[in-house]
């Protein structure tokens, strides 16, 4: 057994077939098989149980997993010691709220950009849970979620701060009457609706149906045609209420702050692109400041 033999192993995994883990990895999926099955054979037990609707771990497969984890994750914290350097280069996975990603993210990424032009940045856009959990299994190097996030393994600092808004079609005006209608919401997961949830229940009302949608103009275009109301960051409805497609409404006090941190992972030693990054959104609190 050896790294190459765990990284393949962990790939299929995370991913539940031969195909994604072989499209993750950038091997062909052949390769991947016969080196599953050899890891079988070596370890005289199988791994996966496989099926139709893909692959999932046997008991001994998780045991696996865990070693397979942790053993990974030190030979990452060996190369980033050695690797450390002030001019980082290399892959640096990010991941943010959708709201964040819209309206305070570009300026950010363009001056680290200008910054270190050797660092390959991608973004993924996600609710706060599931990007937490994403940090903590690395997938990805740091993620904009919600705070504040009580999570022993996780650092953080304060990037952005918003409001919360209650967001409606421009001719509708009473709070309280808007808060019986239809709700538009991220996916499950979104830290608005729980937001919106207690402050019904505290205030005696209750809400009409509640309506999942996948991306924040879709939210807006819904709000906009009378299809229901939402709870969104000012910063992120600023334009559509300036072109007058929606009104906003203030909270009371209690429900409005909103405040964005940017998580990572607690570690030995972190990579030379998570550093400057950290510094870079340091910058940026002292400068509102």
């Amino acid at each position: 057994m050896n790294i190459s033999d765990l990284k393949i192993f962990q790939a299929v995994a995370r991913e539940g077939s031969i195909t994604k883990a072989a499209q993750v990895l950038n091997y062909v999926q052949s390769n991947v098989t016969s080196r599953i099955q050899e890891l079988e054979e070596q370890l005289n037990v199988p791994l996966f149980r496989r099926s139709n609707r893909g692959m999932t771990l046997t008991p001994a497969g998780e045991n696996l997993l865990k070693y397979a984890d942790q053993i990974l994750t030190l030979l990452d914290e060996a190369i980033k010691t050695t690797q450390f350097s002030e001019h980082p280069s290399g892959p640096f996975r990010l991941g943010s709220i959708e709201t964040a990603a819209a309206t305070h993210l570009t300026p950010l990424l363009t001056e680290y950009h200008l910054r270190y032009p050797d660092v390959n940045l991608s973004l993924v856009t996600g609710e706060t849970h599931s990007l937490l959990q994403k940090v903590l299994k690395y997938e990805l190097d740091g993620a904009f979620v919600y705070g504040p996030v009580d999570a022993p393994e996780i650092e953080h600092i304060a990037a952005f701060e918003d409001e919360l808004m209650l967001v409606s079609e421009p001719d509708e005006h009473d709070m309280y009457d808007l808060l019986t209608k239809p709700m538009l919401f991220f996916d499950v997961g979104c830290s608005h609706r729980a937001r919106a949830e207690q402050f019904l229940n505290e205030n005696g009302l209750t809400s009409g149906k509640i309506m999942e949608f996948g991306t924040l103009e879709v939210i807006l275009n819904g709000v906009s045609s009378g299809l229901g109301v939402s709870l969104l960051p000012q910063s992120s409805i600023a334009k559509a209420e300036k072109a007058e497609m929606i009104a906003s409404h203030r909270l009371p006090e209690g429900y409005r702050d909103l405040q964005i941190w940017f998580v990572y992972k607690k570690e030995a030693a972190y990579s030379s692109a998570l550093v400057k990054f950290v510094q870079l959104v340091g910058e940026g609190k002292a400068d509102e400041a």
